[in-house]
């Protein structure tokens, strides 16, 4: 059984191969060293780059192993890990730049259903009970057909906002 090239029997002992093998083509380290040398980016992307391009173990690369790279670019281990599992399982664009936000919460509820909401929980609780708990709110919106399904923290997080109670006299 022979060795990569580069890997000598006693390094491959104490350290073990990476897992994501980086292999850069031309134009992809072209690209990264012209990024990583401008410093017009964010510090993120620059640093992404500078990982690329040591980790990359194709022609003209000088393929380290991540304790050199993160001494190098003074960065932590998982950084490195991260980099190389990205770019190899989806490519450039997400190794570089940080994932897009999912978007913002839609609210739920609109006015109006806010207010039968509203209405409901300062009402007189269902019969049988001292007040109304915020499952028996969500169950009572539904069979109203105020909403189609609706979850209990989405009705504290109403109720909440609106500075509602669930059956004091005194507020709501």
């Amino acid at each position: 059984m022979g060795f990569p090239a580069g890997v000598s029997p006693t390094r491959s002992l104490t350290m073990p191969l990476p897992k994501y093998i980086v292999r850069l083509t031309d134009a992809e380290r072209i690209h990264l060293e012209e990024l990583s040398r401008t410093g017009k980016r964010a510090a993120s992307v620059i640093l992404h780059a500078q990982i690329l391009l040591k980790a990359d173990v194709g022609e003209g690369g000088p393929g380290w192993n991540d304790a050199q790279i993160t001494e190098a670019v003074n960065c932590g281990a998982s950084t490195v890990y991260r980099v190389r599992q990205a770019f190899v399982e989806e490519g450039l664009p997400v190794a570089l730049f940080r994932k897009k936000p999912t978007g913002r919460q839609y609210r739920k509820l609109d006015g109006v259903q806010e207010a039968h909401l509203i209405a409901l929980a300062c009402g007189e609780a269902p019969a049988g009970r001292g007040r109304w708990t915020l499952r028996l709110l969500a169950d009572r919106l539904v069979e109203l057909n105020v909403v189609d399904s609706i979850s209990p923290e989405c009705v504290r997080m109403t109720l909440k906002k609106t500075n509602s109670s669930r059956g004091c006299a005194s507020s709501g």
